[in-house]
């Protein structure tokens, strides 16, 4: 099984980034110990802060991945392109969020990419990736 986690902008900062939001934790130290957790399962870890890259992701692996975890940052609530992207693409996509976004500010509220996603996992810290990932299983 191959599923991909794919995250966008500013999320390479964290463990720097607004700890009291998104905790202390790089994704790098958390995905490490996912990887470990889940070892019978092919990983795989992209991130940018451009969102023709994070497109560009999508097809690629859009028809051949059992699945994508996705966490759009900022792009979830301003990218149609995104959206559009995944409704185009045979792979189903888990939208998350390591915040509530329902809790934040009102246009957080607001996702382009939920329509077309399979499910939206929010609030759960990085936790959150792990229930995406064991949906797909």
């Amino acid at each position: 099984m191959k599923i991909l986690i794919l995250n966008g902008p500013n999320l390479n900062l964290l463990g720097k980034r607004e700890p009291s939001i998104y905790g202390n934790v790089t994704f790098n130290e958390f995905l490490e110990s996912l990887t470990k957790k889940y070892a019978d399962v092919g990983l795989e870890y992209f991130q940018s802060n451009v969102e023709g890259e994070l497109i560009n992701k999508l097809h690629e692996v859009g028809f051949s991945y059992q699945g994508i975890i996705f966490n759009a940052g900022a792009y979830t609530h301003t990218s149609v392109a995104i959206g559009d992207a995944i409704k185009g693409i045979e792979t189903p996509v888990i939208e998350v969020h390591i915040s509530n976004v329902y809790a934040r500010e009102k246009f957080r509220h607001q996702s382009y990419i939920a329509p077309n996603a399979k499910g939206v996992i929010a609030g759960f810290g990085l936790q959150s990736y792990e229930l995406a990932l064991e949906s797909f299983l």
